[in-house]
């Protein structure tokens, strides 16, 4: 049985640097259902990135898993 690809950069080895483009990556695949321009989606994921980062259980989460759940409070907002 071939084994799920995974991301090259670990969550465990994984800098804050990676960490926040792939976060914001992730972000902007949902700029076509944000309620405003892209470029404010951008900035907005630009700010937010770093404090995912910043907590370890959410760095082990992954970025793209931070990011699907920042955008899942969008509707409850």
């Amino acid at each position: 049985m071939d084994s799920l690809p995974t991301h090259p950069a670990s969550t465990d080895t994984i800098t804050e640097a990676d960490f926040c483009a792939r976060f914001v990556a992730e972000m902007m695949t949902a700029a076509p259902i944000y309620d405003g321009p892209p470029e404010e989606l951008r900035a907005y994921a630009e700010d937010a990135a770093p404090t995912y980062f910043a907590e370890e259980w959410q760095r082990e989460m992954g970025p793209e898993e931070c990011a699907q759940s920042d955008i899942g409070y969008w509707e409850e907002g």
